[in-house]
């Protein structure tokens, strides 16, 4: 069955109009869907030229197929699909865009194709006989590739998120030093790691580059995870040896739902280390947000509680990470916001490394208040708001909301009970470090 020649001259005449029809549809992208207003012209503007190219190509080829003396069924044919290239332009895009808002994109694009399309029709007194068949076979092409979109892009995504977890136990595996290095599956350097599950990840690592560790939370919602576990804090492990600390937390990485993770990223993301395809390794270590920088980040960082590393080959990030642990934790013990190695924290972070030093140091100062109940825990109040008040009786009064000779009298009986001067250097770092321990550690210190 033989069809009209307007057909062809009509999608040819879009052909030659292509740019401008770009531009139309580009322009009803923008203004309907406020997710595509947010990319470049550059990065939008070939891809809906290529769709454009692709939909016309399929009205023009089926056209010819009508008029041959064999006839087509509209769909038939591989050309009547999207290329691949193309569709993996679009899962590409998927990883920016909601995938319904792609969807909608091609919707868009096709009512604004079709619209132009009768216009040249009518020009060309094209009939509703040339009209409907056209019509059906774009309907067929739309839905078909539609769910072709919906397919791709969810086998892209679920690949991207087996590739996130992959990379996030690499980093953990890094950091808390179980990853074992296969050479043989990598002669650029890079290397394979093997963390503890077995599972194998590609070579996306550079061994050669030096790494900062770090570890953050944000400062105004410190999760009780926050503090980290002795299987994190070798020089914290008790006595009784690793078995005596807790076990190990599965690896975790948390969804895009996570808003705490993406904000600590995003503000991080200057800063942060890349893998050889150019994502950030970072991951989550007992609900922190964990990974390595290429650098320190510049400026008081007051949107975080960040502890760092120095900067060290992959031999050393787990030792380093340790010391970033204890930055961080003894960071948020004291209410501090910003960026801290151990060494910058100075005795706040010894109190956090030296966990035995300090509970000797509860025994011989706290303990004896202990046994005297809420009157002894009345008087290490009193010792502490002195403490905080830089030693000044009046200010540590008002902020117990007493008379300073109230105050006067209970550090008078704190040094009876305990045996310490609070005008002795040693007995004052002594006190200071048994409350900071305490207030760490908890009360079991």
């Amino acid at each position: 069955m033989e069809t009209s020649t307007t057909v062809p001259e009509a999608v040819a005449a879009l052909h030659t109009a292509i740019d401008a029809l770009t531009d139309e549809v580009v322009d009803g992208l923008r203004a309907q869907l406020p997710s595509y207003a947010v990319v470049s012209l550059h990065q939008l503007r070939p891809r809906v030229m290529a769709s454009l190219r692709n939909s016309l190509s399929l009205v023009e080829r089926w056209s010819e197929e009508r008029r041959s003396p064999q006839g087509a069924a509209p769909g038939e044919g591989a050309g009547y699909g999207i290329p691949e290239t193309h569709l993996d332009e679009i899962t590409a895009l998927a990883r920016v865009l909601p995938v319904e808002d792609i969807i909608s994109a091609y919707r868009i694009g096709t009512d604004v194709v079709w619209r132009r399309f009768g216009e040249e029709m009518a020009a060309r007194r094209g009939t509703a006989e040339d009209l409907l068949p056209i019509a059906e076979t774009l309907r067929a092409w739309v839905d078909a590739n539609t769910l072709r979109i919906i397919r791709s892009c969810r086998v892209g995504i679920q690949e991207d998120a087996r590739t996130d977890r992959r990379r996030a136990a690499l980093v953990r595996a890094l950091l808390l030093g179980q990853a074992r290095w296969d050479d043989s599956r990598s002669t650029d350097g890079t290397g394979a790691v093997r963390p503890d599950d077995g599972e194998l990840t590609d070579g996306s690592y550079d061994r050669s580059g030096l790494r900062l560790p770090f570890r953050a939370c944000l400062p105004e919602a410190v999760p009780s995870e926050a503090v980290p576990s002795e299987d994190v804090l070798p020089e914290a492990v008790p006595p009784g040896g690793s078995e005596a600390a807790p076990g190990g937390q599965p690896p975790g990485h948390p969804g895009p739902g996570d808003r705490a993770f993406h904000r600590i990223v995003a503000a991080l993301r200057p800063w942060l280390a890349l893998d050889t395809a150019g994502r950030p390794l970072v991951t989550t270590v007992d609900g922190d947000v964990a990974g390595l920088l290429a650098g320190r980040p510049a400026g008081l960082c007051r949107s975080l509680v960040l502890g760092l590393g120095a900067p060290v080959t992959p031999s050393g990030l787990a030792a380093e990470f340790t010391r970033a642990t204890q930055a961080l934790r003894a960071a948020v013990g004291f209410g501090l916001v910003g960026a801290f190695t151990r060494e910058e924290l100075g005795l706040r972070a010894t109190v956090v490394a030296l966990p035995a030093v300090g509970e000797g140091l509860v025994r011989l100062r706290l303990a004896p208040l202990a046994e005297r109940g809420e009157d002894g825990a009345q008087l290490e109040e009193a010792a502490a708001a002195y403490l905080r008040q830089g030693l000044r009786l009046d200010a540590a009064a008002r902020t117990l909301y007493v008379h300073p000779n109230t105050l006067r009298n209970r550090l008078r009986r704190f040094e009876e009970i305990t045996g310490t001067s609070l005008r002795d250097p040693a007995d004052l770092a002594e006190v200071w470090w048994a409350l900071a321990h305490r207030r760490l550690h908890g009360q079991a210190g």
